[in-house]
């Protein structure tokens, strides 16, 4: 296992942090931390990084306790915090030489073909970089000492589409060689598109857990009925109207929702898989506190 917490706690005062938190990301998994902001990912990263210590629980990164091998296992670890910061008046080629001579693997050929792939100019001031020219800069930072994990706080806020596929691509081919990737987003298509696990985080807790296809697949069905704006049965969430129309989410006998429409004056029905943005809302709702993938 690369990354393994059990029952992390942080206080901060009389407030919350993470509660209990449990997590296993194994060998060569793009694993999605998904959350919405304030439900503890950020707490978690710092926590795994070794910046801040938990209030109970432990917290493993290659088989050993990140408090005790703290400067061995970060020496193995590509990370991006969510707001990116940097030394004024130096430029990047600067940042990245230093970066380099921090984890003492010196490779010009691969930071610049970094540079390259990202369209960022070494020559200019770290200060009059754009956001998306710094966080490109911090993902240099982390990728050019070719690590075995890579630990990312909403690494894609701020890179235009294209950059975004870069990074992601560059992303499978270090997978490929035998790398892992832990990464916090609330972008859902993101996830979907790129990562082979998911953990869903509410209120400090990870309240599922699982591969993104197994997390995807739900029994619910979307459906959308034309020509009627009210329906009264079991089994409905999520319900959306307007004067002529009505859509929900249904988790139940497909034949009884059909004996309830009958006689109905329906003028189009259509009945679809949910997307994953409606299944992580649900995870959030109190209806769906209980249940499993809706």
């Amino acid at each position: 296992m690369i990354i393994e917490a059990q029952n992390l706690t942080k206080y901060y005062g009389k407030t919350v942090g993470i509660k209990g938190l449990n997590l296993e990301v194994e060998e060569k998994d793009i694993f999605g931390f998904i959350g919405p902001n304030g439900s503890g990912k950020s707490t978690t990263i710092r926590i795994l990084m070794g910046l801040m210590s938990s209030s109970s629980g432990s917290a493993k990164i290659f088989g050993k306790d990140i408090r005790k091998y703290k400067e061995e296992i970060l020496s193995n670890i590509g990370y991006i915090p969510s707001e990116v910061m940097f030394y004024k008046g130096m430029k990047v080629s600067e940042v990245l030489s230093l970066s380099e001579k921090l984890y003492k693997k010196i490779s010009t050929a691969k930071t610049s073909d970094l540079c390259e792939r990202f369209q960022l100019d070494p020559s200019k001031k770290v200060e009059k970089l754009s956001l998306g020219n710094r966080k490109k800069v911090s993902i240099i930072c982390a990728l050019q000492h070719n690590p075995k994990l890579y630990i990312f706080d909403e690494p894609t806020s701020g890179l235009d589409p294209l950059i975004q596929n870069e990074f992601f691509k560059i992303l499978k081919e270090r997978v490929s060689e035998g790398a892992t990737v832990f990464l916090s987003s609330h972008i859902l298509s993101e996830i979907q598109m790129h990562c082979n696990k998911a953990g869903i985080i509410r209120e400090g807790t990870v309240i599922a857990c699982d591969s993104v296809e197994k997390l995807s697949k739900t029994k619910a069905k979307r459906v959308n009925i034309t020509g009627i704006n009210n329906i009264e049965m079991k089994g409905i969430v999520d319900v959306k109207t307007d004067k002529n129309n009505i859509s929900f989410l249904y988790n139940g006998d497909m034949s009884y929702l059909l004996l309830k429409l009958q006689g109905l004056k329906i003028k189009d029905l259509t009945i679809t898989e949910p997307s994953l943005d409606e299944i992580f809302m649900h995870f959030y709702s109190k209806d769906g506190e209980n249940n499993d993938y809706i």
